[in-house]
This record gives C-alpha cells, sequence and structure tokens, in this order.
C-alpha cells in the first residue's frame, strides 16, 4: 500500500501519470509497504497467462528476491523511475522516503533495485551519469542506496508512520530496532534476485 497522502496524476505526454504526494511526506518517512493487497505471480504463472496479461504485469510488477512477480494492489503500481529517487526499497517490504517530498513533488524509485529482467533505456537526469536501468544495479549500487537509507532511519521516530501498522509484525519489530539503533540495518542487497544458476551469499550488515 502506497502513503495515504498521495494521488495518482498525469504527469506530462512524455511520462504519462506517476504517484504526487498531496501533503509534505518527511524524510524517514515509511512511502510503501507490502500488504494483502499486493498480488504475487510467480514466473510460471505468468507464463502460463494470455500474452495481453502479460504484457500487463511485465510493465507494472516488480520482481522480489524470490523472482516472483508482485503486482501493487493500489496506485503505487504507478510510481515511476528516477536515478535521484525520492524513496528506496528497504530489506523489510517497505520503502522510505530518503528526501523530504513536498507537496506535488512524485514519489520515485530507482527501477534499479527492483529487479528489473532487462534493461532499458531512461530520460537523463541532471546530476546522474546513468542512462540505463540495468539487472545487476542492485550489485553495483547497494551501497549507494544503504548509506541513504541508513540516514533516512535516523529520522524514522521523529516523523508520523501511518503504514508501520501494515507491516508484518516480524519486520515491525525489524524496523523499530533499526530505528532505535538497537540494530544495525539489513543491505537493500537482501532484495536482489540471484537466479538459482547465480546463487548469492548476502551477509547481514
Amino acid at each position: 500500500m502506497i502513503h495515504p497522502d498521495t494521488e495518482l496524476r498525469f504527469i506530462s505526454p512524455e511520462i504519462g501519470f506517476g504517484v504526487v504526494a498531496t501533503k509534505l511526506i518527511p524524510k524517514g518517512t515509511i512511502t510503501w509497504v507490502f500488504d494483502s493487497l499486493d498480488q504475487i505471480i510467480s514466473p510460471r504463472a505468468l507464463q502460463q497467462m494470455d500474452p495481453l496479461q502479460q504484457v500487463f504485469l511485465e510493465k507494472y510488477c516488480y520482481r522480489d528476491h524470490h523472482g516472483d512477480y508482485v503486482l501493487c494492489g493500489d496506485h503505487a503500481r504507478f510510481v515511476n523511475h528516477s536515478f535521484r529517487s525520492s524513496c528506496i526499497s528497504t530489506a523489510y517490504d517497505c520503502e522510505l522516503a530518503v528526501r523530504d517530498i513536498q507537496p506535488g513533488e512524485e514519489l520515485t524509485d530507482d527501477y534499479g533495485y527492483l529487479n528489473p529482467s532487462e534493461p532499458f533505456d531512461c530520460l537523463p537526469e541532471p546530476g546522474s551519469p546513468r542512462t540505463q536501468v540495468l539487472p545487476d544495479d542492485l550489485l553495483n549500487f547497494h551501497a549507494e542506496w544503504d548509506a541513504q537509507l541508513v540516514e533516512a532511519f535516523r529520522w524514522f521516530n521523529q516523523v508520523p508512520q501511518p503504514l508501520l501498522r501494515l507491516l508484518a509484525p516480524v519486520h515491525q519489530e525489524q524496523v523499530l530496532a533499526v530505528a532505535a539503533g538497537q540494530r544495525a540495518m539489513e543491505s537493500i542487497l537482501r532484495c536482489y534476485y540471484a537466479p538459482e544458476s547465480e546463487p548469492l551469499k548476502i551477509r547481514s550488515a
């Protein structure tokens, strides 16, 4: 579920629709959580679907660390890509705002941490040398994203958290412990989908 202080808006003919903040969403706020509204589709199930359904799901899903496709049950599926994203995924089935998101500003994700199956070209952005999202971006940029998340967690207990109660209990306990400085944050690298032919061993931060 996406943060309640958001809405779907038309951004531009080039970009299409996007998710925009209707009120200030402070740095450190949970902006999205995986919950019971979201649908999980296995790669095998996807292959058995009608081609029209496959096209839709490949456009609007992200892949989790198991390689399953996740279709968000609300307008979270319309969050657009940015190489300088305002939100970043965590290892706890939620995303955090890594800077203040002003009213009228888009909530964005770097699709590189959403396990894309194929490379794709992106619009150039000031301040970023990247022009493509690649399937191995998590392997290459996790340290940069981790640093932003660690900083965002410093504000976690100082801002409203309307989505916290929707997190699974185990993840609630973990994020609260991280925010209180009682445990190290797990790396975003835990979100990476490693094909069985390329197993990835991840150590806790």
